[in-house]
């Protein structure tokens, strides 16, 4: 048994949503504000019994709001006599809901038999609605009615223009919610669990009277380490995460000797109790001259009780202490190493203290799930089953865990949950770990196939706000596989951050790498402020992460060359037969070239012949309205002093940032290599003497990177301005990421206020 999807509805930006989990590990991933942190907190509060009393109207999808308070409006406006619509089917399109849709084998339904819908069923998918909903619509009017009531009467009392609660229903159930609303569970139709859009609960349902997957699933929850003040962390960042309370509140559970002892525990408590006798006839002997003192003054008298020391020896204190767990620094130590080469747990890095108490908490919820130790012997007269599935939930290990070890932990934290005999390879009881992350280190060392990422959606209409879409990366690249060996190798390699970004710039070469971040610092501020993502792919791969980008929605700024080229038939005198001859050109225009680049051809703006590559609009060379590509073309500079315009073609980055730097570059006779080349031929009479010597340079396997260091090194990069085609790309980018920052478009009369944007 496992989950299959759950469906998410009107919780906070997750106004529709399907998640679909892996069979083992499954890692939420997306850009700031995205809605991972929703959906971790949906399943936690939706999943975990004790957490559904932390629902609250913060976490209603925003827009859902007008429609609430409106139901509301109409019962006061219902004339006396007429008949109230006092249906919930009127609530329940709005109310928070996640639909549980599990994967059963027919040999697994003594699990599930609560929930199967039909006696026909035999075996696959059965789903579970949990809905926040009114626990009796009718109370909840009567009790609105009368407050609502109260203060408008109290309000026509007075002159002002003073507004009592509650001014509507949000205002009425940010106080009084969990009076009047509770979260029931519904059996969903398994016929229905392939249609992509949510099922309606048929009129006159009837809850389930009891929580559905008691005996099913079992939750456990590490919470992100907030700073900040923040609801629902009390299972996280709460807890005293020194290994010395996780072992002593382990062994509470599962080794305490003295709960339900067994032969194995009778040595212990032997020596527990000869200890105990030792030290009191010691300490009897010790205080008791001190204690013949106090008898001198009369007292205990006759009547009272006498004065007797007895000592208690607990195991369980005797590791809670700040040193009980110390860390041996001598190589090759082995047991029983001297202490005097130890530490307490304190003095070790903080990165490692957080690896080895988020592990030791992966450890203690299988052993409590397994049933290990004293915890099996207390469970051994309940009658209930061990849980066939367990799902651990795990929000931003990044915020206990170092770089360093955030890799360690998402490559062992599996494997640990596993880390059982009776678990393992075994199927019949399986572990599900669900990950919100916004680390790439993490993300990196993830199977595609276990990403989930989180598509930021805007607004697009009066009233509404911005809400997620939630893309399955496994399915991304279909079935080609080459492309998905090259793009998860690349973002291995890279480190990359994509799924992170606000926006991200697929960049030609290390010149460019380089160079673009300081473009940017300098001249675009408000680009700077942004997220971005700065990928170094060369021209002829970039297109490869078409798939990826597209599927991502990612506004994306392709900055590439033109990579001109002359196709042109030779006479192969030896073979006697006429052969087609590809070279690189100088470009011009009306000579018949072709572009050689493959983002320009396929992605956008999806031509080959140079004269139209060259000719494209800023629209032609915009993609759906999140990639642009950035290339170079027809550019008009002054070339001499006192000379008329003229129009020249860049070849590529380099020729293009020197055309466009021409005083800068003069004046860079002493320095070497490419930027000496560069230089030079600037310096020619001629802008086409100029324009065939960089060609040359360029063509000859010459060191762009170098070039862009000794730019580094020997001067200020604000002495730099960008060539014309990166500063187009940059400022449509620009442009782009203002307007998409806006939250949410605003109607006017808003009514509501207030709600999580994560």
């Amino acid at each position: 048994m496992r989950i299959g999807f759950v469906d998410i509805q009107n919780f906070r930006k997750l106004k529709s949503c399907r998640v679909v989990f892996s069979e083992e590990k499954t890692v939420f991933v997306g850009a700031n504000n995205s809605g991972k942190t929703s959906a971790m907190d949906a399943l936690m509060a939706f999943l975990e019994k004790d957490r559904r009393k932390g629902i609250s109207t913060k976490d209603f999808t925003l827009s859902n709001w007008k429609a609430i308070n409106r139901i509301a409006s109409d019962w006061m406006e219902t004339e006396a006599g007429a008949e109230l619509d006092l249906s919930i089917e009127n609530w329940r399109p709005h109310m928070p809901v996640v639909d549980v849709w599990l994967e059963v084998k027919d040999s697994e339904v003594h699990y599930v038999s609560h929930i199967i819908p039909t006696l026909d069923w035999e075996g696959g998918m059965l789903g579970v609605r949990l809905i926040l909903e009114p626990k009796k619509v009718e109370d909840l009017y009567k009790a609105y009615k009368v407050a609502s009531d109260s203060a408008k009467k109290t309000c026509e009392a007075h002159t002002g223009n003073l507004q009592l609660w509650p001014k509507t229903m949000r205002d009425f159930l940010d106080k009084e919610m969990h009076k009047h609303f509770a979260v029931n569970a519904y059996i969903l139709d398994p016929e229905k669990s392939s249609e992509e859009s949510q099922q309606e609960l048929i009129e006159g349902a009837e809850a389930l009277g009891c929580d559905p997957f008691d005996g099913l699933i079992k939750i456990d929850i590490i919470n992100a380490q907030r700073g900040f003040s923040d609801p629902g962390t009390e299972d996280g960042s709460s807890r005293d995460r020194r290994l010395s309370a996780q072992l002593g509140e382990y062994f509470k559970k599962h080794l305490n000797p003295s709960e339900l002892p067994e032969a194995s525990d009778l040595g212990v408590i032997e020596a527990i109790e000869r200890a105990k006798e030792e030290f009191d006839s010691k300490l009897k002997e010790s205080f008791k001259s001190s204690i013949g003192e106090l008898e001198e003054l009369n007292y205990p008298g006759f009547a009272d009780p006498k004065i007797q020391i007895s000592s208690e020896v607990d195991p369980l204190k005797s590791i809670q202490h700040d040193a009980a767990v110390q860390f041996n620094v001598q190589a090759n130590a082995g047991e029983g190493g001297d202490l005097s080469f130890s530490l307490p747990e304190k003095y070790n890095g903080l990165g490692y203290q957080n690896l080895i108490s988020m592990i030791f908490n992966l450890i203690r919820f299988r052993d409590e799930w397994m049933r290990v130790g004293k915890v099996g012997r207390k469970a051994e007269g309940e009658d209930k089953f061990i849980e066939p599935l367990h799902v651990v939930l795990v929000e931003e290990p990044e915020a206990h865990l170092h770089a360093q070890v955030q890799q360690v932990f998402i490559k062992k934290a599996y494997d640990v949950l596993r880390a059982h005999a009776d678990l393992g390879k075994n199927k019949s009881f399986l572990t599900q770990l669900v990950i919100s992350t916004h680390s790439s280190h993490i993300a990196h060392e993830t199977d595609f196939v276990s990403l989930r990422y989180f598509k930021r959606t805007p607004a697009t209409c009066g009233g509404e706000v911005p809400c997620a879409e939630v893309v399955n990366l496994s399915t991304v690249f279909g079935t080609d596989d080459t492309t998905l060996k090259f793009a998860t190798r690349y973002l291995k390699t890279t480190h990359c951050d994509l799924f992170f970004a606000d926006a991200a710039i697929l960049i030609e070469g290390p010149a460019e790498r380089m160079l673009v971040p300081h473009f940017i610092s300098e001249h675009f501020p408000n680009l700077d402020r942004c997220y971005i993502s700065l990928l170094e792919i060369g021209g002829s791969h970039a297109h490869r992460l078409k798939p990826l980008i597209e599927t991502l929605g990612l506004l994306t700024l392709v900055i590439t060359d033109l990579d001109s080229l002359w196709k042109r038939d030779v006479l192969d005198e030896e073979a006697g037969e006429t052969k087609t001859k590809t070279s690189k050109i100088l470009p011009e225009k009306g000579k018949g070239y072709i572009t050689g680049n493959d983002t320009i051809k396929s992605w956008t703006p999806e031509k080959a012949d140079l004269d139209e590559v060259l000719g494209a609009s800023d629209e032609d060379k915009v993609k759906d309205g999140y990639v642009r590509a950035a290339y170079p073309s027809e550019l008009k500079l002054q070339y001499a002093e006192d000379a008329e315009e003229v129009t020249v073609i860049p070849y590529t980055f380099e020729d293009a940032l020197a055309l466009g730097n021409l005083t800068f570059f003069r004046g860079k006779a002493d320095t070497k290599g490419l930027m000496k080349k560069m230089g030079d031929a600037v310096s020619k009479p001629t802008v086409s003497e100029a324009c065939a010597d960089m060609f040359e340079a360029l063509s000859k396997n010459s060191k762009k990177a170098e070039m862009a260091l000794e730019l580094l090194y020997t001067s200020d990069p604000k002495e730099l301005r960008p060539p014309q085609y990166i500063a187009e790309g940059l400022k449509w980018l620009e442009e782009k990421l203002v307007n998409h920052g806006a939250d949410y478009i605003v109607p006017e009369n808003t009514e509501t206020t207030g709600g999580d944007n994560e």
